[in-house]
């Protein structure tokens, strides 16, 4: 659960999730300023803007709202990766470590909680450095990272 919120989650949107089985929860008034602000449409950045506090401690407090199952991300608003952007991390990741390249990418991608359907943008970054992470050698590594860099600031968020 805690890879949810891993990352930048400055862009990431959630919303308000009230379920009837919820019985008795106890929250200080930060968290219910947070769940107050969590519309679905804001993203986590305004919040802690408007809350005036730290990207860090919004964290803590997502983080516990979400275990408690009073939050969940905004899936309509969140930008996901096409097709296209996997095409083009397939191709280069193959020319670094061959043809386990796609294997590879679905494992990570897995082990990330995700699946390439709806995959977050905002998580891109992050997927790209754990792949790098896997390339043994490092000019195939430099030139695999220099070509998602130039990708990754295409990439709407």
């Amino acid at each position: 659960m805690a890879t949810v919120f891993s990352g930048d989650i400055s862009r990431m949107v959630l919303k308000r999730t009230l379920k009837a089985d919820l019985g008795e929860v106890s929250l200080d008034s930060q968290m219910l300023q947070v769940l107050m602000e969590l519309d679905g449409k804001k993203k986590l950045g305004h919040v802690a803007q408007s809350l005036q506090i730290s990207m860090k401690d919004l964290r803590s407090v997502v983080q516990k709202l979400h275990q408690l199952k009073l939050c969940e991300q905004a899936q309509e608003s969140m930008p996901v990766l096409g097709k296209d952007f996997f095409e083009f991390l397939s191709a280069h990741l193959s020319r670094a470590m061959g043809p386990i390249a796609d294997v590879v990418i679905e494992d990570e991608i897995s082990e990330m909680k995700e699946t390439v359907n709806r995959f977050p943008a905002h998580r891109a970054a992050e997927l790209v450095d754990l792949l790098a992470r896997q390339i043994l050698r490092e000019e195939r590594k430099v030139a695999f990272q220099q070509a998602m860099v130039k990708k990754l600031r295409e990439i709407k968020t």
